[in-house]
């Protein structure tokens, strides 16, 4: 993935001088992500010792009218505890910008890396963050709503049409036919609250087994809380094309959960329908993504029948199988 904007290193030592951040020493761009373009700046430091940042441009998918409950949201969860990156205020109180024409805003950097095929332990790890991270966010006044819900998933559904067959012969019915499910056993009772809705191993800051940092919050809203925990599974539990499934990571993860928060009877029981639209939901916006990139583009599309194995998995599962005792 690269950087959609380009920005002069000049440009951004000019726009460090609106913070106590010393000047620019290098600025490298980040590959990973597909939302927005991200910069490593390495900078003096506001002692002269060094220190890192990193700067974020938004581009055309996130809604600057969002990043006020993006930032509401890391500050308060980072306030009760919660390794999350905050976003820095200017001399004068901005944490929004303006950089080469993007919304642009200066994030603290949390040291870790993102691991691509977890362990058990790593899974367990995940699964306690983000039981603390659903504690850490009790209290949160503000509201945003899911965008890429059961409505909206109907929506991506009716603008892939036909050309759903043309990733794999019968995947058009396929979706009507579990669209057809959810309607009738989404369990929408089920308790709510703030979810990060994307915490895919990319977005989990790591050392060995140790969670550093929960990162890239823009598809937070307000859901059904075990939801959550069902899109970390689908992400988790299965190898990268879904054919193969890590019946320890799922246990692992399930018990992590457990440790810092837990789940209901309701939730327990219903989570397999959950797992099932965590499925459905990458599957559509892979989809979507794949039929509307062009070939020659720079962004690597995602094989949405990755997310079709994994929720044929699901299909057939109970709660003790994905989550363990």
């Amino acid at each position: 993935m690269a950087v959609y904007t380009q920005v002069p290193a000049e440009e951004i030592d000019a726009f460090l001088t609106r913070y106590d951040a010393g000047r620019l020493v290098s600025a490298k761009g980040i590959a990973e992500g597909v939302e927005n373009s991200n910069y490593l700046l390495e900078t003096t430091g506001p002692d002269g010792n060094g220190h890192r940042y990193i700067l974020t441009l938004y581009e055309k998918r996130v809604n600057e009218a969002d990043l006020p409950f993006f930032m509401d949201l890391l500050d308060h969860l980072g306030a009760r505890g919660c390794l999350v990156p905050r976003f820095i205020a200017d001399r004068e109180g901005r944490r929004l910008q303006q950089l080469a024409g993007r919304p642009a805003c200066l994030i603290e950097f949390l040291t870790g890396i993102s691991v691509t095929e977890p362990t058990a332990g790593q899974a367990r790890a995940a699964g306690a963050a983000l039981g603390a991270m659903h504690r850490a966010a009790e209290g949160f006044a503000g509201t945003r709503r899911n965008a890429l819900d059961l409505p909206g998933w109907h929506d991506l559904a009716a603008r892939c049409g036909a050309d759903f067959d043309r990733i794999a012969p019968g995947l058009k019915a396929r979706v009507a036919e579990e669209l057809t499910f959810l309607d009738t056993h989404w369990p929408a009772e089920l308790p709510r609250s703030v979810i990060h809705a994307d915490l895919f191993p990319d977005n989990v800051l790591m050392l060995g087994d140790r969670v550093t940092g929960l990162i890239d919050f823009y598809f937070s809203c307000t859901d059904i809380r075990a939801y959550d925990l069902a899109v970390t599974h689908s992400a988790w539990v299965f190898s990268n094309d879904g054919a193969t499934w890590h019946g320890d990571r799922a246990a692992a993860l399930g018990a992590g959960y457990r440790e810092t928060h837990g789940l209901t009877e309701a939730e327990r029981a219903a989570f397999p329908v959950l797992c099932r639209g965590a499925a459905l939901r990458f599957l559509l916006t892979r989809a979507y993504d794949w039929i509307n990139t062009p070939a020659d583009a720079l962004v690597t599309r995602k094989d949405p029948l990755a997310y079709l194995r994994r929720l044929e998995f699901y299909a057939a599962a109970d709660p003790a199988m994905l989550l363990g005792a």
